[in-house]
């Protein structure tokens, strides 16, 4: 796997979509949030970018898209989400689509929020062509069955009737019942087994059937993986800091690129898909 300090400097005119997932930005981590800006400026600088994919859990926690868009004109000034707005809506512009699918934990992002910067909310499975491959794409915690309770939990939350519930209460109540939520996640993870909160093999077998590759996120273990009947399946990481000790703490994530050398005129039958190492210095 290649890593790289910018994204894929060594040939940027043949990226041609970018992907990424597992964040969890917020304003207490807010070094993540400028790795994501400068993520966001090495896109600006891809001339054949035409995609940005966020696979889930963009961020650490999405009580609503009222909580910014109810936010006044000085509000929005101040908020930590307001440069990150700018610089995606300068992407778009620069003619980049901005697909977003749910994660566990941003599951109540709406299209309302998504419309600030011209992106698009897309949902699992989604099928991507790459070259005359057909890759599924999905966050990946759905494939985590030996994982009983938590497919309990994930029926119930993502309910339209739970959401509706959920999105009608204040946002004091709706920071307590994802305080409490979140506490109640670590205690049980803390006593699961790692496999566990691994992804199950008959679940992947049954996801890719129909398709030639997988690609998910969620288990924050970034990998490549080949089944006996030659299918891929990648495993986008979870973006770290590191040093974060340090004055200038360093953010790294596993993402995946989708390259190609033609003309973007021509039908792209030379796409590949790579693992990159993205690095950076905040």
């Amino acid at each position: 796997m290649q890593s790289f300090n910018h994204l894929i400097t060594t040939r940027p005119h043949e990226v041609r979509q970018v992907l990424i997932s597992d964040l969890h930005l917020s304003p207490e981590e807010p070094a993540l949030v400028q790795a994501f800006l400068a993520l966001l400026d090495d896109c600006l600088a891809l001339p054949a970018l035409k995609r940005l994919f966020i696979l889930g859990d963009w961020f650490e926690v999405w009580l609503g898209d009222d909580v910014y868009l109810s936010l006044s004109e000085d509000e929005r000034k101040k908020h930590w989400l307001t440069p990150l707005i700018v610089k995606l809506k300068k992407l778009r512009v620069a003619g980049c689509e901005i697909l977003v699918m749910h994660g566990n934990r941003d599951f109540l992002l709406g299209q309302p929020f998504c419309n600030l910067f011209g992106g698009e909310l897309i949902y699992e499975p989604y099928t991507l062509a790459v070259g005359q491959l057909t890759y599924r794409l999905e966050h990946g915690d759905a494939l985590c069955t030996d994982d009983k309770k938590y497919q309990f939990f994930r029926k119930i939350m993502r309910h339209s009737i739970t959401q509706w519930y959920l999105l009608n209460k204040s946002l004091e109540k709706r920071l307590a019942i994802a305080d409490n939520m979140r506490q109640k996640s670590q205690q049980n993870n803390a006593n699961k087994a790692a496999h566990i909160m691994d992804v199950n093999e008959a679940a992947v077998n049954k996801a890719i059937y129909h398709f030639d590759a997988l690609l998910h996120g969620h288990t924050h273990r970034p990998e490549i993986h080949q089944s006996n009947e030659g299918k891929t399946r990648y495993v986008l990481g979870d973006w770290r800091l590191l040093d974060n000790e340090t004055r200038q703490p360093k953010a790294s994530a596993v993402i995946g690129a989708i390259t190609a050398n033609v003309d973007e005129d021509i039908v792209a039958d030379s796409a590949e898909f790579e693992l990159f190492e993205f690095n950076i210095t905040v």
